[in-house]
């Protein structure tokens, strides 16, 4: 019987773990990065092309490498990170495992041109799917010079799934500021297709900050510095009113290195807790430093994931530490009354002595005797004349609106018609009733309640108006014709590389839709004109919540931003629950909806009307 077990070559072992530690190609800016920074570099340049299908370069003024150590770094497990297994309990890089390197070769074309500055020339590799290509002397700068080509070029299953070149260049300032945050000392430069999106000089982490995402964060930013035995916890956390509902910026960070720990961002959020609106978030950029021994970074290759020895102290420091950046700042609202103009209520003073206050009553008073009553005033004579015609003696009345019968009485309503009441005249009354009652009711604010043939009919009239202003908003938009409103003040609104690349791939949606934003430079527009029917809104957050969802849609088809800009600013004008609505609003709004093309459901898919069946009702009492 033949042996069917056999060792993979090295070019498939590469490809199989590229798998894991190339996702896509800000995986490689990742990684390269990282490299640059291990090496002592001073100054990282980042250049992509087509969002990093194309060609992605990383230029770094390390210490390069020499002749042999260029060649060997492309070897699987081949690192100058660690020499024994012990040194993974006492990492002070960014990588170790030796795969980085490795894998890009495996699934790319890679020119390498570095050189160590001791030496006169430096070493020009290049590589295609593990393969050597060739290697030569060069004439270069000190430190090293990373070209990727044809990301996938030879795994087409992969390269077919990446996602659009917006959202996979969002991927890559994703990556890529989570490494420049942490690295304030370093200057850093990123271009897409030959624009520049970031060019960060060396700096300290609040400056680091403010550069990534825009001066508009640097006044919600309350630093925090809490340094104990086990660690030190340092950073900022965002003010109560920084909290919003989509994409806070919330960042980790342990001895140098972006993690994620859902646990930790608890902690965050209990101390906010009773300060910010549910369902909202506060951002922070929390630095810890933990001695090495006490973590473990060896549990996933994008190595992410850390487990902490003492994790539950590290969390009860951290919300302690947060909880006293809040209340050292002031920043829990407080009451304050104002006492200008009001009386000096005097402070009890127990030194003083003090009477006992004085009753003043009648002790013969009897309430069971009769005593007089003071006899009421006698009415003026001649007082009949102030009122004439209302002698008793005066002819016949005016003739009746309606005729009454026995027991029925006669009145004048609030509105001006005559009122006639009477027990043997029910049945008439309730048709009377019947027909000047309103045709919709509304319930608590929320629901509209109308009869139907088969029931009663129940509509949710936020998720009816958000329906009815959807397919408006998307009409307008199929029909280019916006219907715009120019502002008197115009307001800024300030956007972070990411959220810019999002804004400008959508502006011209957001200008058939009534919208007018002019740009001012530095990621800064004025709004100048706003959708006609928006009045009233906060338009800034309102516009950074669209482009927050054209983010999230990541898609470049224009049918796809239609619909996520149409929706949030639908569900952004759509009445609110608890407003009270008059039997004309009411009416309005079931005529509209009942207009649309889908009358059952929102746009993501919540029901809007609910039919309580006669029988039903009949079934509640027990008919």
């Amino acid at each position: 019987m033949s042996d069917i077990i056999q060792l993979l070559p090295d070019s498939v072992a590469n490809q199989i773990a590229a798998g894991e530690v190339i996702q896509r190609p800000a995986s490689v800016v990742k990684e390269l990065v990282e490299n640059a920074i291990d090496a002592g570099a001073q100054h990282i340049n980042v250049l992509v092309a087509d969002a990093g299908r194309t060609s992605i370069q990383v230029i770094d003024d390390g210490k390069g490498m020499s002749e042999t150590d260029a060649r060997l770094s492309f070897e699987r497990h081949a690192t100058s990170k660690i020499r024994k297994a012990d040194d993974l309990f006492s990492l002070h890089t960014m990588g170790f495992r030796g795969e980085a390197l490795a894998s890009i070769a495996a699934v790319a074309q890679i020119e390498l041109k570095t050189r160590m500055e001791a030496e006169e020339l430096g070493t020009h590799l290049s590589i295609a799917g593990s393969r050597f290509t060739g290697q030569e002397p060069c004439s270069c700068p000190a430190g090293s010079n990373f070209l990727v080509e044809n990301l996938f070029f030879n795994v087409p299953a992969r390269r077919k799934f990446l996602k659009s070149n917006t959202t996979e260049l969002n991927n890559i300032i994703t990556a890529f500021e989570r490494i420049v945050l942490v690295c304030p000392q370093i200057a850093f430069t990123l271009h897409s297709n030959g624009t520049e999106l970031f060019c960060l000089r060396s700096c300290n982490f609040r400056q680091r900050i403010v550069e990534v995402f825009g001066k508009r964060l640097n006044q919600d930013l309350l630093p925090i510095d809490a340094d104990t035995s086990l660690c030190r916890i340092h950073g900022f956390a965002g003010k109560p009113e920084s909290a919003r509902k989509k994409a806070p910026h919330q960042y980790f960070f342990v001895n140098g290195r972006y993690m994620k720990h859902p646990y930790f961002h608890k902690a965050v959020l209990t101390a906010f807790d009773r300060l910010i609106p549910q369902g909202e978030q506060v951002p922070y950029f929390l630095y810890f430093e933990v001695p090495a021994e006490n973590i473990d970074v060896n549990i996933h290759p994008t190595k992410t994931e850390i487990k902490f020895e003492n994790e539950q102290a590290i969390w009860q420091i951290l919300l302690a530490a947060v909880k006293e950046a809040v209340g050292r700042f002031n920043d829990i609202p407080a009451i304050d009354f104002d006492t200008e103009g009001k009386p000096d209520i005097p402070v009890f003073n127990p030194t003083t002595g003090t009477t006992a206050p004085k009753i003043d009553f009648n002790p013969a008073y009897n309430p069971f005797k009769q005593t007089a009553r003071p006899a009421r005033p006698a009415s003026p004579k001649g007082w009949e004349n102030l009122y004439p015609g209302l002698d008793s003696d005066a002819g016949p009345q005016q003739s009746q609106l309606f005729d009454r019968q026995e027991g029925e009485t006669a009145g004048t309503g609030t509105d001006g018609e005559t009122v006639v009441s009477s027990m043997a005249t029910q049945p008439a009354m309730e048709s009377m009733i019947e027909d000047k009652a309103p045709s919709h009711y509304q319930y608590k604010g929320c629901y509209i309640m109308t009869a139907v043939k088969s029931g009663l009919m129940i509509i949710d009239q936020h998720r009816a108006h958000i329906r009815i202003l959807y397919e408006s908003y998307l009409r307008q938009l199929s029909e280019h014709k916006p219907h715009s409103q120019k502002v008197l003040f115009p307001e800024m609104v300030q956007f972070a590389a990411a959220d810019q690349l999002a804004l400008d791939s959508i502006l011209p949606e957001m200008r058939e839709m009534g919208f007018q934003l002019d740009s001012l430079g530095g990621g800064s527009y004025a709004v100048n004109a706003v959708p006609a029917g928006i009045e009233g809104l906060n338009v800034v957050a309102l516009i950074r919540e669209m482009v927050t969802a054209a983010v999230d849609s990541g898609t470049s088809v224009k049918a796809d931003i239609d619909h996520a800009l149409a929706l949030s600013l639908a569900r952004n004008a759509a009445i609110p629950q608890g407003q009270v609505l008059g039997n004309a609003e009411m009416d309005n709004i079931v005529n509209e909806l009942f207009a649309c093309d889908n009358v059952n459901y929102t746009p993501s898919g919540e029901p809007v009307i609910a039919i309580m069946k006669q029988q039903d009702i009949e079934h509640l009492f027990d008919r």
